[in-house]
């Protein structure tokens, strides 16, 4: 009888693990609340007219099309049964398991302000990024119509809150569209009437980063035209803006990039967790209690061997993913476990065209070079080679030619 392997999450930790089990002795069952795996790290570019949701998005079932011992479902789990060795889907389906594998990813944290989401969506779907994208196109198109720069001034104002590399990369994103790549085609505003705020509570931007790295990214983003708010923590938003400690910013354009929390399916579990709702997992990704229930990717709270926390990146998922994927493997064959490391490739961030920084074991890189790098290393991750071959032309098109070509409004929001 074959051994049954649920996997929570077609991520990139889920994805992961399932590309492992591929012998008719496992019956794995992948569920995810949607049908496609998202490459997450390139989201912003959709929310800025940069790239179309299929060049970054590929059905689930797609990948593992050729798989006889796969089997997808389309579903939400709402409840984990340990003991019964089984999940609860919202439906109320029963799935057993021998094996249980949660990747369900992250959400915004709104630090206890779940009102904020309203005013100021985040980047974790592509709903989410479709929203932010409509926001900054109706803003231009209300702009356009007002004579009165003074009431111009909100719809040209945009706050991205939060300092990471997602928060970084979307104000450099919205700037080269408001001060070069969409102002050509708008008649009545000028490009120096936009202003893009970032707003970070911490002392530098992209925390983690070396701090002269920090500080080119820094520049770089003020050179775009991007104001740069350090040791600004966020007060309130509401629809007309947001209110910082010195000042009330009005916009309607406001994104959240400021922190994440944890799935709250992982509270089923009854383990111990960290302040972000991540479960603390053992040495083999396990948790305590029991062998054959693991967490990774953003759930899983694992310490690296100077005992800081692995952070919630695509590489640490894929290689959990594969680590777990190849010890079920092993132990199917009498094979003890080895416990989990973790190999750090480095890490990087692009700012805008033609700059980005890079750390990569210790060598510190920024500018051309690194963007060039940060290009060839996302396409890679990329699954499928349409998305790859998409992805790579588009933005040969964009550094060539200045110009975003996925500029559609699709669905017209209420007029106030």
């Amino acid at each position: 009888m074959a051994t049954k392997v649920v996997i929570i999450g077609g991520g990139f930790g889920g994805i992961s693990v399932a590309k492992q089990l591929s012998s008719s002795e496992f019956e794995v069952t992948l569920i995810d609340k949607t049908n496609h795996h998202l490459f997450q790290p390139l989201l912003y570019q959709v929310a800025t007219a940069a790239l179309s949701p299929g060049d970054i998005a590929i059905p689930i079932r797609a990948i593992f099309s050729k798989r006889k011992n796969l089997n997808v479902i389309l579903g939400e789990v709402t409840d984990i049964q340990k003991d019964a060795q089984q999940v609860q889907l919202k439906d109320g389906e029963l799935i057993p398991f021998d094996y249980l594998i949660l990747a369900p990813g992250s959400q915004y944290n709104y630090f206890g302000n779940d009102d904020w989401k309203s005013h100021a969506p985040g980047l974790k779907s592509l709903g989410d990024a479709l929203q932010i994208r409509e926001r900054i196109l109706l803003s231009l198109e209300k702009a356009e119509r007002l004579k009165d720069a003074s009431k111009r001034a909100p719809y040209l104002t945009y706050v991205i809150i939060g300092g990471g590399p997602t928060g970084v990369e979307t104000a450099g994103s919205i700037a080269e569209i408001a001060k070069r790549n969409m102002m050509r085609d708008f008649k009545n505003i000028k490009k120096d009437e936009t202003r893009i705020v970032l707003v970070e509570a911490a002392q530098n931007v992209l925390n983690g980063y070396p701090d002269e790295l920090s500080d080119v990214a820094k520049n770089d983003l003020e050179k775009m035209g991007v104001q740069v708010l350090l040791n600004t923590p966020v007060k309130d938003i509401t629809d007309e803006g947001v209110q910082l400690e010195d000042q009330f910013i009005e916009t309607p354009n406001v994104i959240w990039a400021a922190g994440t929390a944890a799935s709250p399916l992982l509270q089923c579990l009854g383990e111990d967790l960290d302040k972000a709702g991540r479960v603390k997992v053992q040495a083999d990704l396990s948790i305590s209690d029991n062998p054959n229930i693991f967490v990774i990717g953003d759930a899983a709270y694992f310490e690296d061997k100077d005992n800081n926390p692995l952070p919630g990146v695509a590489p640490v998922a894929l290689q959990q993913g594969k680590y777990v994927g190849e010890l079920i493997n092993d132990e199917q064959k009498g094979k003890a476990r080895s416990n989990f490391k973790y190999l750090d490739k480095g890490m990087m961030a692009t700012i805008g065209r033609a700059k980005a920084i890079a750390n990569i074991r210790g060598i510190k890189v920024s500018g051309f070079i690194a963007w060039l790098m940060w290009g060839f290393i996302h396409i890679f991750f990329l699954i499928g080679f349409r998305n790859r071959f998409r992805v790579f032309a588009e933005w040969i098109w964009h550094y060539l030619t200045f110009k975003r070509g996925v500029r559609l409004i699709t669905e017209r929001k209420k007029e106030d």
